[in-house]
């Protein structure tokens, strides 16, 4: 969501993704901070062998920093710092709206590599499906979890262990021999992805440098939990809790019968749980993010992932989109049919977005697909029933 699953001043687009985790992402706190990047900002510190960078308040990029001298990277995450040491070579550029930092690393004839951490709140999915993933992208065979225990490295981070994984194969596209080193680092309610890919040689030289990096990062915080100011929301989460929401506490709804309401966490306004006998259940998600919150078409898209589906071109996601009135707003109702990738069931999805001043409202309702089916009147009331 463009300002979904944002920093500032609410809390996490393309999901996690393809490159970085599942889909597939902070804390009110870090929200209130107004950063682009949980690792973005970046300031000078007056070392002649390190360099702090910092990019001022509402802005959506770092500067380039020189590559000729180790930098050392901070970011305020909610009460306290996020600090980082660069190697040198590591060209630092704009970290995008899915990265807290990002880098480029040059090599012999042209070749480059790519470095990039995203965090992500909850738990992001399971390391087997993070790491299955990055595997298919390099044109490698699935693991299980034996053999996943046995490719994780560990490395010190933060005081405790990020894991590591090291994946060589293939660029499916252009058959190039191709790298992955990925590393995941989980403290309380957030995950963090920290990533390398690029050119096989290149990245396989440049191992001891990434593992270096992950050994300096540290958190002085005691806990970082808020995303980019840009960065979507991430499967079920969202950038908001009720405590946050306009006017500082959830809006008012009528719940249909049958819904039971559950706890929201951090970064939900709402949650409901949907039994159905003899059927699968279904949930009902509320959360909200300012601004347009990365738009149809890019939640389309994360949607159509959550749901088993390949991502389908602008115009395509947009057709998706259809107009609904929902009272004093006018809505986007989204239906999609697919399969669960966890279970291999059938699986629907109907959202509607709501906009409205100034920020984006996003409800979903996700699970079996008779029971959705069942439900889909009581959703609408529902979204219309809500006064802000």
């Amino acid at each position: 969501m463009n300002g979904g699953l944002r920093f500032l001043p609410f809390i996490i687009r393309k999901y996690i993704v393809n490159s970085l985790v599942l889909r597939p992402f902070f804390s009110k706190s870090l929200a209130r901070a107004g950063l682009i990047g949980a690792l973005a900002s970046l300031c000078g510190c007056g070392n002649k062998d390190v360099e702090v960078y910092r990019v001022a308040k509402e802005t959506n990029a770092m500067p380039p920093v020189a590559a000729s001298a180790p930098q050392l990277g901070s970011a305020p995450t909610g009460g306290g710092q996020l600090e980082f040491k660069a190697p040198s070579g590591w060209e630092s550029v704009a970290p995008g709206q899915m990265r807290a930092a990002s880098f480029k690393v040059k090599g012999e004839g042209g070749k480059t590599a790519d470095v990039g951490v995203f965090p992500l709140p909850g738990m992001a999915g399971s390391d087997l499906a993070n790491v299955n993933r990055w595997r298919g992208q390099v044109g490698l065979a699935e693991l299980d979890e034996d053999a996943l225990a046995k490719a994780a490295e560990p490395v010190p981070m933060a005081g405790s262990q990020a894991k590591l994984f090291d994946m060589a194969g293939q660029n499916a596209g252009s058959g190039e021999k191709t790298r992955i080193l990925a590393a995941i680092f989980r403290q309380q309610d957030m995950a963090w992805f920290f990533k390398m890919t690029g050119d096989d040689a290149l990245v396989a030289s440049q191992k001891p440098a990434f593992v270096e990096f992950l050994k300096s990062v540290s958190f002085n915080a005691p806990s970082v939990t808020a995303l980019p100011a840009s960065h979507p929301p991430i499967d079920n989460l969202a950038p908001t809790t009720a405590a946050t929401a306009p006017g500082g506490a959830q809006p008012k709804w009528q719940v249909p019968t049958g819904w039971k309401e559950v706890p929201a966490g951090q970064f939900l306004v709402g949650k409901f749980q949907i039994e159905s006998p003899g059927g699968g259940p279904a949930s009902v998600n509320v959360s909200m993010s300012a601004g347009e919150g990365g738009g149809v078409v890019g939640n389309v898209n994360r949607w159509r992932k959550q749901i088993g589906l390949n991502e389908v071109s602008g115009d395509e996601a947009a057709k998706l989109a259809s107009p609904v009135d929902v009272g004093a707003a006018k809505a986007s109702l989204v239906d999609m049919s697919g399969t669960d990738p966890r279970t291999g069931s059938k699986t629907r999805l109907m959202a509607m977005i709501v906009p409205r001043d100034g920020q984006t409202w996003f409800y979903k309702l996700m699970g079996d697909e008779q029971l959705v089916e069942r439900e889909k009147t009581a959703f609408t009331q529902f979204v219309r029933s809500v006064q802000y």
